[in-house]
């Protein structure tokens, strides 16, 4: 994995927060706190990607509707068919619960 050299106790402690926000509002609060708009468009634009990937979306469309450009598309893809199956878990978790992705404002 890409992330081992930074594993470790610090790390670890931040994905366990991460562990414990418990709605989308807490997460709205705390990556509006950690993240710069453009750290969290960048990550939004990844998660697009994969997801558009993933249901099979052509580089053309994932080029207009995420805004992305072929190197970023090619990068993810690359994550997500030879990387830790990661977003296959995920898709698959998210598929699987009622209301995924829905927010109260």
């Amino acid at each position: 994995m890409l992330i081992d050299e930074l594993k470790g106790k610090a790390l670890d402690e931040f994905f366990e927060g991460l562990l414990t926000l418990e709605t989308i509002e807490e997460c709205y609060a705390f990556f509006d706190d950690l993240c710069t708009v453009n750290e969290i468009k960048t990550l939004l634009q990844r998660f697009q990607v994969a997801k558009m990937l993933y249901n099979n979306n052509t580089y053309s469309k994932i080029e207009t509707e995420a805004g992305a450009s072929t190197a970023t598309i090619s990068r993810v893809k690359r994550s997500l068919y030879h990387g830790n199956d990661s977003y296959e878990l995920m898709f698959g978790r998210m598929q699987n619960k009622p209301n995924s992705g829905q927010h109260s404002e």
